[in-house]
């Protein structure tokens, strides 16, 4: 019985090492066999898609319309014809043509020139992500990858914002302004729209796998596809506008006017007029200058509103040359209200600034274009170096004798050398109060070099002297007051900007 037991004890412990040996080798076995066939990948020349051991596709034939089903064996693509059909819904980005198979489910993009991945979705520049885009070269014999010329796009420091009408617009918001989120420009709920990722030039217009606004029919601003209760609809996008403040078109000033040029509105973009409705007659009056500070507020002096006109009738109009003729591309706007400092004085003029409100119904005003920008507002402290080229603008009157305002924007060009803080001799009433403006003075008795303009009360009050910084027109002055018309040493008076920074951003 002992014996017994021990001989079968042996036999089990013989068949249990020869199991566990079975089993050791055939484990070795499986995982050689498996990281053999992780390695045997096949690469689609055509798609540049990479396909793993036994996996299959379908691809474009490089010399034909017709289409290969393709299969990975060993690292060899094993590739035949099959008979395809027209997808029966769009699948391919950059106007690619789908074509599905008949007998199974799977589909093939056939892409434009300069387009490669399934879906058409890879742009064939920078096909291996390298720092910037390439292409080969065929030099001293043979080819060779260089990099392309082409100049990076500018960091905008205003982050992810959109200028003009954000035709160009590549940013990454997805959220309208009422909150919803848009959807993506692929999604299926759009088959038969205009612009999807599935337009033939949806890449240049920044269509794509994803949910970005975008502008690719040239409306006012980004915008995008969203649900709402349930129906598809669209809507602007809450994307800021990057700040273009101060930026101008040069223009060839029309003639020589005493005190300045007749010029275009285009040169002084952020110039506003305001406009009274006349109680006793039908119509409007124009009334004073301002200044567009952003899309929804405009500057101008206090002393323009010592009537305390009703808001409803107050009219603004920006993009306007012709004072009393509307322009092409003007843009008016009623006043929401109007905001006078408090501590403005009638005598003295001190605290002569005051802010206006555009109505409008949304939380955007004023459209950006050549001919309506606002200016930049200073930095508090701004040192300008002497001789920094100022200018003012305005419809106001060029001769004393004169009462009414110039029928067409004019401009007068000042040197930094010739502003200087106003002394106290100088002052309309019996004080004043330090630092609150400063004036152009006239140091050397000449008109050539300091320019200064007529204020009436219908006339340049309320508008801009403006400086170069940084290669933008910076707001510096808001005509105040002067007396008589480019007389020589006698200034022009101008509110201090700088002095009035945190009332400004305190009541806008």
């Amino acid at each position: 019985m002992t014996k017994m037991k021990r001989d079968l004890t042996c036999l089990l412990l013989l068949c249990g090492v020869v199991t566990i040996t079975l089993s050791s080798q055939e484990s070795h076995v499986r995982f050689k066999r498996g990281a053999r066939s992780y390695r045997a990948t096949c690469r689609d020349e055509k798609t540049q898609m990479v396909y793993q051991q036994h996996e299959s596709w379908l691809r474009p034939m490089l010399r034909s319309n017709r289409v290969e089903y393709c299969r990975c064996n060993s690292g060899r693509p094993q590739c035949h014809s099959v008979p395809v059909k027209s997808c029966s819904e769009p699948r391919c980005f950059s106007g690619g043509l789908c074509r599905q198979a008949v007998y199974f489910s799977d589909f093939v993009c056939q892409c434009p020139e300069g387009f490669l991945g399934k879906r058409c979705e890879i742009v064939f520049r920078n096909p291996d992500q390298d720092s910037k885009p390439w292409c080969y070269v065929f030099k001293a014999g043979k080819y060779n990858p260089e990099f392309c010329s082409t100049p990076a796009c500018a960091k905008e420091k205003n982050g992810d914002c959109y200028s003009g009408n954000g035709f160009d617009y590549r940013g990454t918001h997805s959220l309208t302004t009422s909150g919803a989120t848009c959807l993506q420009w692929n999604s299926r709920i759009l088959i038969g729209k205009i612009n999807t990722a599935w337009k033939s030039t949806a890449p240049t217009l920044g269509l794509g796998q994803h949910n970005y606004c975008r502008n690719p029919d040239g409306d006012v601003k980004p915008w995008c596809h969203v649900l709402k209760s349930r129906k598809l609809t669209w809507e602007y996008c809450d994307v800021p506008q990057c700040s273009t403040c101060g930026l101008r078109q040069d223009k060839q000033a029309q003639f020589r006017i005493k005190g300045g040029l007749y010029t275009d509105i285009t040169a002084h973009p952020w110039q506003a007029a305001i406009f009274t409705k006349n109680r006793k007659d039908p119509g409007e009056s124009f009334h004073c200058g301002g200044i567009l500070i952003n899309s929804c507020w405009v500057l101008s002096a206090a002393h323009c509103f010592q009537e305390r006109f009703a808001p409803q009738n107050l009219k603004v109009v920006l993009g306007r040359t012709y004072r009393l003729i509307p322009g092409e591309k003007e843009q008016k706007f009623e006043v929401e209200k109007y905001i006078v400092h408090k501590e403005f004085d009638f005598d003295t003029y001190n605290n002569d600034i005051a802010l206006l409100k555009l109505k409008s119904d949304s939380s955007h005003c004023a459209q950006e274009s050549n001919s309506v920008r606002p200016v930049c507002l200073p930095e508090a402290g701004l040192q300008l170096p002497d001789w920094t080229e100022c200018e003012l603008s305005g419809y106001g009157r060029h001769e004393a004798s004169t009462w009414t305002s110039s029928p067409i924007l004019s401009a007068g060009t000042q040197r930094k050398k010739c502003l200087g803080e106003l002394g106290s001799s100088l002052s309309p009433g019996t004080h004043r109060q330090p630092g609150s403006r400063f004036l152009a003075s006239l140091p050397w008795g000449t008109r050539t070099t300091c320019l200064t303009r007529c204020r009436s009360r219908k006339g340049d009050s309320g508008g801009p002297l403006v400086c170069v910084k940084d290669k933008r027109m910076t707001l510096v002055g808001i005509i105040s007051w002067g007396i008589g018309c480019g007389q020589k040493d006698v200034p022009g008076v101008y509110t201090k900007v700088t002095n009035y920074l945190d009332w400004i951003r305190d009541n806008m």
